[in-house]
Formats: C-alpha cells, sequence, structure tokens
C-alpha cells in the first residue's frame, strides 16, 4: 500500500527519482498511465494488469467504455525503475500532467500519483474542506 507525500525532482531527460520506500513494491515493474485530474498514476504492474482486465471487459457497445479503454491503454508505459530508483517519464505523460521540475508524488493507497507541484497545491487549496466537511453521503460505506 501507498501512503505519504514526497517532492523529487523530475531531471532533464524526464527521469523522476521514486520515493525509497515504494522501490521494492515497483521493482517487479510498473506502469505509469495518465491518471485523474491530469495527474500521473503509477500502479505496480500485476495491479495494473487487473484494473486493465476489468476495463476490457466491460461492454464494446458502450462508447464511454470503448473510450476509456482505449485512453487506458494507448496512454500507459510499463517501466522498470533504474539502479537508482528512476523511471523516465513520456513527453506525452509530462505534457498531460504539465510536469515542471518540481513534481509531488503521493501515495494513492493502491498506487501513486505524480503531480506537478503548483498543480497539486492549487488541488489541496480547493479540496482540503471538502475533506474536512466530508459527510456519510458522499463517502458511502467508509465510514
Amino acid at each position: 500500500m501507498f501512503f505519504g507525500t514526497f517532492t523529487p525532482k523530475l531531471d532533464e531527460k524526464g527521469r523522476l527519482t521514486l520515493p525509497a520506500k515504494f522501490r521494492d513494491a515497483l521493482a517487479g515493474g510498473l506502469m505509469v498511465t495518465k491518471g485523474q485530474d491530469h495527474s500521473l498514476a503509477v500502479y505496480p504492474r500485476d495491479e495494473f494488469l487487473e484494473l486493465a482486465t476489468r476495463a476490457a471487459s466491460a461492454s464494446r457497445t458502450n462508447p464511454e467504455a470503448r473510450a476509456f479503454v482505449r485512453a487506458l491503454a494507448a496512454g500507459t508505459d510499463e517501466q522498470r525503475p533504474d539502479g537508482q530508483g528512476r523511471i523516465t517519464l513520456s513527453a506525452d505523460h509530462r505534457r498531460y500532467a504539465d510536469l515542471s521540475r518540481e513534481c509531488v508524488v503521493i501515495g494513492s493507497v493502491t498506487f501513486l500519483e505524480i503531480w506537478d507541484a503548483e498543480a497539486w497545491q492549487n488541488y489541496l487549496e480547493a479540496n482540503e474542506e471538502n475533506y474536512s466537511q466530508a459527510r456519510d453521503e458522499s463517502l458511502g460505506s467508509i465510514f
């Protein structure tokens, strides 16, 4: 499971050093894909394959399901961290998430999210009060 907030820097070659505490869980390979809110999602390879299999089982006659599966498959890059725990983010992924040198990596329980630092700060400012004020009807059966 992935928890915490980290602030690695993106180097000039588009490489990002993964937080040391997550490297063992991702050493067997990982998948980087476009995430929600213009962030990147990083899944352990096996976890992502389960997600992709579930997505692919959606009805192909549903245009939204087709679009989602296409975007998921086309927007995913398989990576193996190098000896220093770095992964290379594609130009398309960097563009999608509008990544600058300053990044934020957050644990999102079953996967990681990579954000541009400024975008993450803006997201927090816009949503922290919602977290603080969350009620049963918006959280379903979590609590």
